[in-house]
């Protein structure tokens, strides 16, 4: 039996954005506070924060859409005009030990501008 093998050509439309985050390593003795930063290339709809513990689960700390979020010793801004966001860690303590990211998401349109 002679089977035909068809090809479908599609295009993806790819946006890339860059997010850099600052500082990119970090420590901090406890007792002390330091902000985290998220720069943004362009503007970003939502941005979520999280801390990755030294075994590798993932806790989803602050998902913001605008302005300011405080919880306990965390504090995260996002502001989408200025393409950026931060978290302050106040009073670190030895739970706070692990690996910090942002995550950006952009509200691109469906299609491409012309």
């Amino acid at each position: 039996m002679e089977r035909n093998l068809g090809a479908v050509l599609g295009i993806l439309w790819v946006w890339i954005f860059e997010v850099e985050q600052s500082p990119s390593a970090l420590s901090l003795q406890e007792g002390t506070s330091s902000p985290l930063r998220c720069n943004f290339s362009t503007t970003m709809q939502s941005v979520q924060w999280f801390q990755q513990n030294p075994r590798g689960s993932l806790t989803n700390l602050f998902y913001l859409a605008s302005g300011t979020k405080e919880n306990g010793r965390l504090k995260s801004t996002f502001n989408s005009k200025e393409r950026y966001s931060t978290l302050h860690i106040k009073d670190a303590q030895l739970k706070d030990s692990g690996t910090y990211l942002c995550a950006a998401r952009h509200s691109a349109s469906s299609k491409p501008a012309a």
